[in-house]
């Protein structure tokens, strides 16, 4: 294919330039605890990324037409390499499934036999390190991995082949209901990393009443309808796998007739569809809830409910700090779970602004309710960007400590694979750490401005009116780049985990 060469420079590009990082003597680092003062202020901070957002947005209005940008959807069929045809047999598939099902396995029992200290105990590890955080990056990175590392979906795909009935369930699942049931699932799998305190049990027992759950949801309505519609680990792992650089297509409804395709990084998110506003709200819990995880702890958010808030509120609980002190910490956490929920609302207020003003710029605009869907796509990689920034000091400081862990899973003393005193983790500059969430912030925001460009050249008839309809965009993307590098700056409160 003519389209093939460059796409294989540009992944040559990519290459050389990773293995130039590679050696550049940067390392990552883990800076929780550091105080870190910043080079310059964080106001020049903030001027620098939009101003890069600004020329970005410019270049590309300028240069990228829809002829163009065509070049972007090239895709190089790998399916007859036979490396790849070995990962995508169905023996790949059946042996990565029994790992993942073997790896919830592990945690299950773990929790439930072992230690009690986290630290100690490889369930906590295993499922908040590896399994979300690592899901989630892998997934973004490399496609849509959810049959291969999803251990619900495989745990179906078993049963749905003992017993025909979970395939197709006792009833159609309801299309009103659309994400909905997901969204808050999500909810409360987010209050559960944020309040839930667990410990390896607690963490157990949830992980097994999942397990049934989802088994008792696909035989009431399916295996199809539940991953798509309720499951929420597979609808967040299929909307990250979007920007992925390898799409799949089955040939079959088989599982192993599949042709891997090699294609450009964020470009799938261009053919993501849906028609109900849940998967939008969906998408903006998705980037709240890691702004409101990045800010809860921070001193103006715990000085707006301490010193504001609570001084209302204490005349009505006796006046006496100390006698009102339990019943103000109780309804502290209701108001930080009530911000949560509300979270969405909030960047829909300012997003569904951004459509309203696109409809005052160009001529016979769609409905707001499809520019709103369609432009929600191009939110996914600040969502990906905002929450690496955020937690990938995670992967490589806890992450790293499995290779330990998994000697002696359950705390009991065991060294099965003599790396139990195998000590990896290393003490990261925070001054890396701050200046790798910049940098991430502002990539992750260029690429969404770039996708928001590519979707307006789809939806409008003229160049013009696509360039036009991404200024609303722009000052989106701006308020949000501000936004995110402004609560990653914020001083962490003392007081802030009460």
């Amino acid at each position: 294919m003519a389209g093939e060469k460059p796409l294989r420079k540009y992944y040559a590009n990519l290459l050389i330039a990773c293995v130039l990082l590679l050696f550049s003597g940067t390392g990552w680092a883990h800076g929780f605890g550091q105080v870190y003062s910043l080079p310059v202020p964080v106001w020049l901070y903030l001027y620098g990324a939009t101003a890069a957002l600004l020329l970005s947005f410019i270049i590309i209005a300028g240069m990228v037409s829809a002829t163009s940008a065509s070049a972007n959807f090239v895709k190089i069929n790998l399916s007859q390499n036979r490396f790849i045809r070995c990962l995508t047999s169905s023996t790949s598939l059946n042996i990565t499934q029994l790992f993942s099902v073997g790896v919830l396995i592990l945690a299950i029992v773990a929790g439930l036999v072992g230690v009690s200290n986290p630290y100690v105990n490889i369930n906590m590890t295993l499922f908040w390190i590896l399994f979300t955080l690592g899901g989630y990056y892998c997934c973004a990175l490399l496609g849509n991995l959810n049959h291969a590392i999803n251990p619900w979906q495989a745990i179906t795909d078993w049963l749905s082949k003992l017993f025909p009935a979970f395939i197709k369930g006792r009833y159609t699942y309801p299309k009103q209901l659309a994400y909905w049931p997901s969204l808050l699932l999500y909810f409360g799998f987010i209050c559960l990393e944020l309040y839930g305190r667990t410990s390896p049990f607690s963490l157990s027992v949830v992980l097994l009443s999942y397990t049934i759950f989802t088994c008792l949801g696909v035989l009431v309505f399916g295996q199809r309808a539940w991953f798509k519609y309720v499951e929420f680990f597979s609808i967040m792992f299929r909307l990250l796998a979007s920007m992925g650089t390898f799409a799949s297509s089955r040939k079959a409804a088989a599982q192993v007739n599949v042709d891997i395709y090699l294609r450009h990084p964020m470009i799938g998110v261009m053919e993501e569809h849906s028609k109900s506003w849940s998967l939008l709200f969906f998408i903006l819990f998705m980037l709240s809830s890691t702004a409101f995880d990045g800010i809860q702890f921070t001193t103006p958010f715990v000085s707006l409910y301490w010193v504001q808030i609570a001084d209302v509120i204490k005349p009505w609980l006796g006046g006496d700090i100390v006698s009102a002190f339990p019943s103000l910490k109780i309804i502290y956490s209701v108001w930080k779970v009530s911000i949560l929920a509300l979270s969405p609302l909030f960047y829909f207020a300012v997003y569904i602004l951004a459509i309203y003003m696109i409809r005052l710029l160009v001529k016979n605009p769609p409905p707001v309710k499809e520019m709103a869907i369609r432009f929600s796509f191009s939110l996914l990689p600040i969502v990906l960007v905002y929450h690496a920034a955020h937690y990938f000091t995670l992967l490589f400081s806890q992450g790293l400590q499995v290779f330990a862990l998994i000697s002696d899973p359950f705390g009991w003393g065991w060294n099965l694979f003599g790396s139990k005193d195998l000590k990896i983790g290393t003490i990261i500059q925070a001054g890396t750490v701050w200046h790798t969430q910049v940098g991430l912030i502002i990539i992750g925001h260029i690429a969404a401005v770039y996708i928001a460009h590519l979707e307006a050249l789809k939806m409008f008839m003229s160049s013009r009116s696509a360039a036009l309809s991404q200024i609303p965009m722009l000052s989106l993307m701006m308020i949000l780049t501000a936004a995110g590098l402004w609560i990653l700056s914020l001083p962490i409160s003392n007081s802030g985990a009460g």
